[in-house]
């Protein structure tokens, strides 16, 4: 099993989209996905018109085991399932917080799901908490969608930083450039030099208004408008994610 964190620290750089277009491709792939909605905003769950029961919230979430098995759903999409996100998770610092080794806890709470799937990707909230070291802990990559502007070489730091106080390798941070306008000199000139610093994938996500309508569709890009270029980059962005997890 492998388990993709699609992470950053900055709202609004696309880490939903990523998230719910690579879990599209990947339930294309032989065995499971499952997409955990870690964002108390919900927005992963509501591309997917997917819902949590009412009984399910942040301390069952904790507890795991069947108390998260229960709530586990199915999408339209064969291949593909979805733990929904439920509004309470804006407090689960303060719950994780009252655990002993709480800084594990989420890879533990994985641990059993093991079996059953195959790839496990995490749309994460923008924040660097206890959530966030959990989240960094039990990811196999995490999966950083960019910008390329001088405000993201800051978060990229702020990112390491936070790792080096956690002990954790900068190998597992993988980056990717999202939202790009081509047109831009800045963003070409970023984007060569974060290049030549940091683990770089070669897929590019554009800045496009059908990456947009997602919100309106309710779906995937790659469902809604699948010959697309939007739908393209994110297929090859799946295919460097994929090459990444299976060697």
């Amino acid at each position: 099993m492998s388990i993709i964190a699609v992470y950053n620290i900055k709202g609004g750089v696309g880490k939903t989209a990523t998230s719910v277009n690579l879990a599209y491709f990947s339930a294309q792939e032989p065995g499971k996905t499952l997409l955990l909605d870690m964002d108390p905003q919900a927005s992963a769950s509501f591309y997917f018109r997917v819902r949590s029961t009412k009984k399910f919230g942040t301390k069952k979430l904790i507890k795991g085991g069947r108390y998260i098995e229960e709530n586990i759903k199915g999408t339209d999409y064969p291949g593909l399932d979805m733990l929904p996100a439920v509004f309470s998770y804006r407090n689960i610092d303060l719950a994780l917080d009252e655990l002993k080794k709480s800084h594990k806890w989420l890879g533990k709470v994985l641990a059993p799901l093991h079996d059953e799937y195959d790839r496990i990707f995490l749309d994460c909230p923008p924040n660097l908490t206890l959530l966030s070291e959990n989240i960094f802990h039990a990811a196999d990559y995490i999966l950083m969608p960019v910008i390329p502007t001088t405000l993201s070489l800051l978060s990229l730091e702020q990112l390491f930083a936070f790792l080096d106080r956690i002990g954790l390798s900068h190998d597992k941070v993988v980056i990717f450039f999202s939202m790009v306008e081509k047109r831009k000199k800045m963003h070409i000139e970023m984007m060569q030099s974060l290049q030549e610093q940091y683990r770089v994938l070669n897929a590019v996500i554009p800045y496009m208004a059908d990456i947009e309508r997602m919100g309106l569709y309710r779906q995937p890009v790659a469902a809604a408008l699948p010959a697309s270029a939007a739908a393209a980059a994110y297929e090859y962005l799946w295919y460097e994610v994929q090459n990444l997890t299976t060697g």
